[in-house]
């Protein structure tokens, strides 16, 4: 097994990037969601409420700080785009406390499981793929821990599927039908909750090996 793709979003709930290469640390990958966007009562939200934050793409900038719309997060042409999606008085605000996550750092999915779901698999919003695992063998997988080169994830339980899967990445149109067939094929489960066990570099290309609980 290879890790295929490497997907991180500096901007909790946006559009994110693909990347080859970052670090991955005690609370996930280097610069993953370490922004997030609060309402005017200061509630951190999410595109679960506020779909139309999935059509602003955030990225990381050389010097570490995230851009949307290769922007700085901080200008107020970025802040124009968040309030035109979620409302006035609306904000983002930096916070890299493993509070950020809605469950676990990272997001792990298979190319197996990728394939037999059938839809953009920018919809489950995982953070690194898997590749070379068959058909649905990563229902079998938790309690393990996936060993890379350079570091150690430890793979915690199935990942529960929420409204955010029904949005197109792009368009954000709804199609409810998404969730449905993933709880009804699936049973509501797909992808795996995982935390870091030993941080270190990950790289596309780089060998995975599972080991068994």
């Amino acid at each position: 097994m290879t890790i295929t793709a490497i997907w991180r979003y500096p901007v909790k709930s946006m559009a994110g990037e693909r990347v080859r290469s970052t670090q991955l640390t005690n609370t996930g990958l280097l610069g993953d969601r370490v922004v997030q966007v609060y309402d005017r009562r200061g509630r951190m939200i999410t595109a679960r409420t506020f779909p139309r934050l999935l059509q602003l793409h955030a990225t990381l900038g050389i010097d570490g700080e995230p851009l949307v719309d290769g922007l700085p997060w901080r200008s107020r042409e970025v802040e124009q785009r968040v309030e035109a999606a979620v409302g006035p008085g609306a904000r983002l605000q930096r916070f890299d406390g493993a509070e950020r996550f809605d469950i676990l750092p990272l997001l792990v999915c298979t190319d197996g499981a990728v394939s037999t779901f059938g839809h953009d698999v920018r919809r489950l919003r995982p953070n690194l793929i898997i590749g070379g695992v068959g058909g649905l063998a990563e229902r079998q997988w938790p309690g393990a821990i996936l060993r890379l080169p350079d570091a150690e994830i430890a793979l915690a339980d199935l990942r529960r599927r929420c409204v955010m899967t029904t949005y197109d990445p792009d368009t954000t149109a709804q199609d409810p039908d998404v969730l449905r067939e993933i709880v009804r094929r699936f049973g509501g489960e797909l992808c795996l909750n995982a935390a870091v066990v030993r941080a270190g570099l990950v790289e596309v290309g780089n060998r995975a090996d599972l080991i068994a609980r």
